[in-house]
């Protein structure tokens, strides 16, 4: 462990361990411990397979080792699952440190949340702060609701948080569609006395940019003292994710700490969202000579979405073909993202071909590929590409959209699937539309991505999630959990281009502020304008 930990030398460790005649199970743990500190996670696994076939026994720290290397291993869900079946038969289930370093690695591993929790339950009473961090980290990426639902069973139970959990359940809280429960953690930031903690204001600025309030945001960044790094790149984001390019410039321009390739990523995905293609590309162009970083592949994906959002396809294939390094998915991704915005169907085969074979199993590809036939009215080709993602079972993701009420999020599908609610937010939205087309709304259907009649087109668009969300929050303005003249709307999948005209007829019909979260950035629509000026 020694020789790992001051050399990184885990050769050296291992013929150290080898000349051993005799190994204890302290020589065993410190040479598994030893491969997974250097990162030989698959030396660490034949290690201890080799330990526990010849009979050695092992213990508590043998299990914490392995199960930290499985979190380092895209792969290892199914080893994952024989070795809790190897923990629970020899009783190591109960143990603390065991059964929290097995949720984080189900949770690191993709597994289910579910899974995690029962394993949770099974230190029956004995959780200590380490072990709730673990299962409401678990939870906070994939269903922040239930997070928080477990941060406050974890108070009512009089436990003390300490900064690692804080910033965790602040993490669940970006992935809320509302400010409110942010605004409650620090609440209890400030009580416990954490105030003057850099990560967890650093967190805060996030969720609240996250949240929707940039205002916020800028309210936790000015008054914090010291600010670093992270501090300056977590603002810089805020304002990207916010399409505020010209903000982000300035506050650059008064950065007084060292800045660093994630620096310039939020940089360059402020240009890309603002529409500031010459700002970007100066940026791009003098951050290695100007500030010593090497552009990598993240600052070349926003580089090609700069130059793809504007129109200038061919300058960001040429920047494709001229990068030191293979492009990854995200560079293929943000090139086709330009060529179905501007129609280039010959370019835009070649990218969704990349990402086929990039991510054969990712839908990207064949979706972007689908709609610009389906916009030509080449709805034959698009129908082929449908047929072959369901030949090698790829599944599309869902159109789907959230919003708060009442004290808890609602989730609507297109079509309302569901929903106990969705004939009457039919009858509802119906009544809006006819308002709206006497306000001059008339449906894209164009965007409709089916050979079917206009009039089918146009019911297909009425009833996408954002829509249903929207109607849905009207429907219910008494009971919003937050209060201003605002709707707050999350979507998993970028908005369409009828339902970006139909939210900003909307906001000047009903005379308020909507905001909505898509998988690309943040939308303000007011007053029949969008803070994107019509530019995502």
């Amino acid at each position: 462990m020694m020789y790992c930990r001051s050399c990184g030398g885990a050769d050296e460790a291992w013929s150290v361990y080898e000349s051993m005649e005799f190994p204890n199970l302290v020589s065993w743990n410190s040479m598994i411990a030893g491969f997974q500190v250097c990162g030989y996670g698959n030396r660490a696994l034949e290690l201890f397979s080799q330990m526990h076939f010849s009979g050695v026994r092992f213990d508590r720290a043998t299990l914490v080792s392995i199960l930290s290397c499985l979190c380092e291993m895209g792969d290892g869900l199914e080893y994952c699952f024989r070795l809790q079946c190897l923990i629970i038969k020899t009783g190591f289930i109960s143990e603390i440190e065991v059964a929290t370093a097995l949720v984080k690695a189900y949770s690191s591993l993709g597994g289910e949340v579910s899974d995690c929790y029962k394993i949770f339950l099974e230190l029956d009473g004995r959780q200590d702060v380490i072990s709730w961090t673990g299962i409401i980290s678990a939870y906070a990426e994939r269903d922040p609701e239930e997070a928080i639902l477990l941060f406050r069973q974890f108070l009512r139970e009089c436990l003390a948080p300490d900064r690692h959990m804080f910033s965790i359940v602040l993490k669940a809280c970006a992935g809320l569609a509302t400010e409110r429960h942010a605004l409650a953690v620090q609440s209890h930031v400030l009580k416990v006395g954490f105030e003057d903690d850099t990560v967890l204001a650093n967190a805060l600025i996030h969720a609240c940019a996250r949240c929707g309030s940039i205002a916020l945001s800028k309210q936790a960044f000015d008054t914090m003292i010291p600010r670093d790094t992270v501090s300056w790149n977590s603002m810089l984001k805020a304002y990207a994710m916010h399409g505020q390019g010209k903000e982000a410039f300035q506050l650059f321009s008064q950065m007084d700490a060292q800045p660093d390739g994630a620096t310039f990523v939020a940089l360059l995905s402020a240009c890309s969202h603002a529409g500031m293609v010459e700002e970007g590309t100066k940026i791009f162009e003098t951050m290695s000579n100007n500030h010593g970083i090497v552009p990598q592949l993240d600052h070349y994906a926003c580089m090609v979405d700069i130059l793809g959002r504007a129109g200038r396809i061919s300058e960001a294939k040429e920047l494709i073909d001229k990068m030191p390094m293979e492009p990854d998915s995200v560079v293929w991704s943000a090139f086709l993202g330009g060529c179905r915005k501007h129609g280039e169907t010959k370019l835009a085969k070649l990218a969704a071909a990349k990402l086929k074979e990039l991510d054969p199993n990712k839908s990207l590809g064949y979706v972007l590929m689908s709609n610009i036939f389906s916009t030509d009215g080449r709805f034959n080709e698009a129908g082929l590409i449908r047929k072959e993602m369901e030949g090698k079972i790829v599944r599309k993701e869902p159109g789907l959209s959230w919003i708060e009420i009442g004290n808890h999020v609602h989730e609507f599908a297109s079509g309302g699937q569901q929903r106990p609610e969705r004939e009457a937010i039919f009858s509802e939205l119906e009544k809006l539309v006819r308002r709206l087309k006497d306000f001059g709304y008339v449906p894209q259907i164009s965007m409709a991505l089916h050979d079917i009649e206009d009039e089918q087109k146009e019911e297909q668009l009425y009833y996408h999630s954002e829509k249903l969300a929207l109607v849905f929050a009207l429907m219910n303005l008494g009971n919003r959990c937050y209060s201003g003249n605002i709707i707050k709307i999350m979507k998993n999948i970028r908005i369409c281009v009828d339902c970006h005209n139909f939210m900003k007829l909307v906001s000047e019909l009903v005379d308020m502020e909507i905001v909505v979260r898509d998988s690309n950035r943040f939308h303000h629509f007011k007053s029949k304008v969008c803070s994107c000026n019509d530019y995502w």
